[in-house]
């Protein structure tokens, strides 16, 4: 009976690949639910948002969304070739993925408006941080987190004007 053995630079395929995808997309996922023990979503309706502030049902939708991709994501450079560039890659997800983390207990959990802009101000720049890394790596991965950047600008500009309306 002979055995072949993968090398650490050939892709993962197969039932580890699909395990992987799965995993990438909980711990996304997983990352977002922690925060939902302590929104308030009573003390954010009471803060004097703008205009243009979107309606509170709206944030699940789309961060159930955006974490799935980004799964997707990071998934995608799980899978490229193994070296410093992919170790880079992942190290620069997993920092977003903390700061994305930490931003509602700060902000809910601690109804600190303040405290949620430096937070996510430091999310945004991780997020570029990790967009060049995966790009690096795989193109389309960096791709896939522009919705992200997208929606977490927008969410900055709406941290900020709150802040500013206090």
């Amino acid at each position: 009976m002979s055995t072949t053995t993968r090398g650490p630079a050939e892709p993962r395929t197969g039932a580890r690949s699909a395990l992987a995808l799965v995993g990438f997309i909980v711990l996304c996922q997983a990352a977002g639910a922690s925060g939902a023990v302590v929104t308030d979503a009573s003390w954010y309706r009471a803060l004097d948002t703008p205009p243009w502030a979107p309606p509170g049902w709206i944030f699940g939708p789309v961060w159930i969304s955006l974490y799935t991709v980004m799964g997707i994501a990071a998934w995608l450079v799980w899978r490229s070739p193994a070296g410093r560039p992919r170790q880079v890659a992942l190290i620069a997800f997993g920092v977003q993925l903390a700061l994305n983390a930490a931003w509602t207990p700060i902000f809910f959990g601690l109804r600190s408006v303040s405290g949620g802009l430096a937070v996510i101000v430091l999310l945004l720049g991780a997020i570029v941080a990790t967009i060049v890394c995966f790009r690096r790596c795989r193109p389309v991965a960096a791709w896939l987190l522009a919705p992200y950047l997208a929606w977490v600008s927008f969410a900055t500009a709406l941290n900020g004007a709150i802040w500013l309306r206090m």
